[in-house]
């Protein structure tokens, strides 16, 4: 089951939204050092549009709080496209560990 949501909270505006602590991953995110919540969440993101959607970058913004990770804007396609990426590493631990392993390398500060 995939933990991400994409809702429509008024007309033309959308927010694509995780719950910390919800996904099939958590407790490898942990086992690594990390703490799985919205800040992890959206770091994670950051990455992975930069390094594999590079076009996604500036069609949305980041709320995350430590209880959940939320990206919003009015650009529905582009947070559709966020979420296929984000949906790869929330349901695979394998995907996971290889996405926290890319962004320690790189110097992403997963636990801001």
């Amino acid at each position: 089951m995939n933990p991400l949501r994409l809702i429509e909270t008024s007309p033309g505006k959308y927010s694509l939204l995780l719950n910390a602590g919800t996904t099939a991953v958590d407790t490898v995110v942990q086992s690594l050092g990390h703490e799985p919540h919205g800040y992890f969440w959206a770091a994670i993101a950051r990455l992975l549009v930069d390094t594999e959607e590079p076009a996604l970058a500036g069609r949305f913004s980041y709320d995350p709080e430590g209880g959940m990770f939320c990206a919003y804007g009015t650009d529905r396609a582009g947070l559709e496209a966020l979420s296929k990426l984000l949906t790869r590493v929330v349901t695979d631990p394998d995907q996971a560990r290889k996405t926290v392993a890319l962004a320690l390398a790189k110097g992403v500060d997963l636990d801001d």
